[in-house]
């Protein structure tokens, strides 16, 4: 039901959008541009940059326990709200970006940097797609294979994006290309090449499509989030 996948995707949307704000920071990324305008520090000042992000994170869960129907149990809310915490927290998404900041300067192996990844960037994504399997009460094997499917388009989004950072338009991008070389950042194309980068990319996206092929449910907008994460030019 739209009515309530619509409050659990706004909810994933403002931990995101805190993530890019905390993420911009002049004691992270240090960044002055997101989405083609100034980074929000740069309007508001860090302090209030912070906040906004706090406040962004607290409220995030409130979208699921109070703005869902009725029709959605309290277990099923809290479930939903335990696989954000773990997709959002020190087992994901917090502690993929805490890695990628001890990674910075240093080269790290290929398993090391689909670690870092996998937690900063899958497990998000892979939230969005389980978050819609539990609400529309799909069978528990259908949700694992979708988890297992949401960490290769996870990784395949992330390499994707290093790809941008590259040869990417920061018109289209909407923020600044090439900060990862200049941050010293571990990528797909330094540890691979660019073309390796592309191969592995493919194999990613390809592996996704396999596993959502045997699934009982509607694939064609799964199918399609499969090509737009590896065609995307923004």
């Amino acid at each position: 039901s739209e009515k309530d996948g619509i409050p659990v995707g706004c909810a994933v949307e403002m931990i995101h959008t805190y993530s890019l704000i905390h993420d911009d920071l002049p004691c992270m990324d240090d960044d002055d541009l997101r989405r083609g305008k100034p980074t929000n520090h740069k309007v508001f000042g860090e302090a209030t940059a912070v906040l906004a992000g706090d406040g962004l994170l607290t409220e995030s869960f409130k979208l699921i326990t109070s703005h869902v129907s009725d029709e959605v149990s309290a277990e099923k809310r809290l479930r939903l709200v335990n696989e954000l915490i773990s997709a959002a927290g020190t087992e994901g998404m917090v502690g993929g970006q805490v890695a990628d900041m001890e990674a910075e300067n240093r080269q790290v192996t290929l398993k090391e940097l689909e670690s870092i990844h996998e937690r900063k960037t899958a497990k998000l994504l892979g939230f969005c797609v389980i978050a819609g399997a539990i609400l529309a009460d799909a069978p528990e094997e259908d949700i694992e294979t979708l988890r297992t499917f949401s960490s290769h388009i996870g990784i395949g989004f992330q390499i994707r994006d290093d790809i941008l950072d590259l040869e990417g338009s920061e018109e289209k991008i909407g923020k600044r290309v090439g900060s990862d070389t200049t941050n010293d950042k571990s990528t797909y194309p330094s540890l691979l090449s660019l073309e390796g980068a592309k191969h592995k990319l493919d194999v990613h996206i390809n592996e996704a499509k396999r596993l959502i092929g045997g699934l009982s449910l509607q694939k064609d907008l799964l199918f399609e989030l499969c090509d737009l994460i590896a065609a995307r030019d923004h």
